[in-house]
């Protein structure tokens, strides 16, 4: 469902997206509302699908998972029953946080997160190698993060 957005649910939805923990008074002050409308206003975003829950960021250089490796897959084919099967079995793996399927090159592009390249090794081994419907992979490994964000442009 498409919903129509105003100038005050965009401050609504920046805010939320950098301080996803803010109490409801401070965002109705943040974005000049009284309380009960700010409330409003975020429980339709909320229903409208807009807003679609809310996370805790983690650190991956702290959880051992700071080696980014985005992997380029092509299938053996494409047929529905060919990305049927490897989209069920990849959604498997925890170690993958994102799978897009491609228009280019590679069916699919994954951004795999390891604890190091040992680590990539393993999984690339026991997981993505037995990955339904590949023909070919190609990794890339992050050397550095020059921008990261999970704030979409409101």
């Amino acid at each position: 469902m498409l919903i129509e957005l105003d100038a005050t649910d965009a401050r609504i939805l920046a805010t939320l997206q950098k301080r996803g923990r803010i109490s409801n008074a401070e965002l109705s002050e943040t974005v000049n509302l009284s309380a009960s409308a700010c409330h409003r206003r975020v429980q339709r975003l909320e229903e409208a699908g807009v807003i679609l829950g809310y996370v805790a960021l983690l650190d991956p250089k702290r959880l051992e998972r700071s080696t980014v490796v985005f992997v380029e897959i092509t299938l053996s084919g494409q047929t529905d029953e060919v990305l049927d099967a490897f989209e069920r079995e990849v959604r498997l793996i925890p170690d993958v946080l994102e799978c897009h399927l491609m228009a280019g090159t590679a069916d699919y592009l994954l951004k795999v997160v390891a604890a190091d390249t040992e680590d990539f090794a393993r999984i690339h081994r026991k997981k993505l190698a037995r990955l339904p419907g590949v023909a070919q992979m190609h990794s890339s490994f992050s050397l550095r993060t020059v921008r990261h964000t999970t704030a979409l442009p409101v």
